[in-house]
């Protein structure tokens, strides 16, 4: 089921792109349902990234799940929702728009060196490099087929990674809301 009113945003990008600081401000400032997708691994994907260990594709398919069926929920519920959700690679974005119309993606765009940087400048963050490589060489850069992809440039501040969120979601709303 499609709903023309309601919409959900999936913040996409590797760690350290920024998805939740832009995330949570972007709820708050449209008062929109949030759900930060880590939330939603089951118990053993949780041990096993406690434990050092990286996800597979086949750890992963039940936490897609649950985020297919929580942006359905969302959508019933919210004008707006955006869920984070680093969404990596083609066939994850794929599960996640199965059965929800109105889901799209704002990919958090930048290169390693931006993104090396701003997590090593993290006080109290403990950054190995080789996390970031592994993202990156996980990464499928979305194609010009995934038309409900917009990108933005992280490569600017924190504010202005915002506001071009918040304009991009903002040209979906109807002009009441956006007030």
């Amino acid at each position: 089921m499609t709903n023309n009113q309601n919409r959900i945003y999936v913040i996409m990008g590797v760690s350290g792109s920024g998805k939740s600081a832009v995330a949570g401000a972007v709820a708050r400032q449209l008062s929109a349902g949030f759900l930060d997708g880590d939330f939603l691994h089951p118990r053993s994907n949780i041990m096993k990234m406690a434990d050092g260990v990286a996800l597979n594709d086949d750890d992963r398919a039940p936490w897609l799940a649950a985020l297919n069926d929580a942006a359905f929920a969302m959508q019933r519920t919210n004008n707006v929702s955006i869920i984070v959700c680093s969404a990596l690679k083609k066939h994850y974005r794929d599960r996640l728009r199965a059965g929800n119309g109105n889901l799209s993606f704002i990919y958090l765009h930048g290169d390693l060196p931006v993104i090396e940087a701003r997590l090593s400048a993290r006080k109290g963050h403990f950054f190995k490099p080789q996390m970031l490589v592994s993202q990156f060489d996980a990464l499928e850069q979305p194609g010009i087929d995934e038309s409900d992809v917009m990108a933005v440039d992280i490569n600017q501040p924190l504010e202005g990674v915002i506001a071009d969120t918040l304009q991009h979601i903002q040209s979906f709303m109807p002009q009441e809301d956006c007030a």
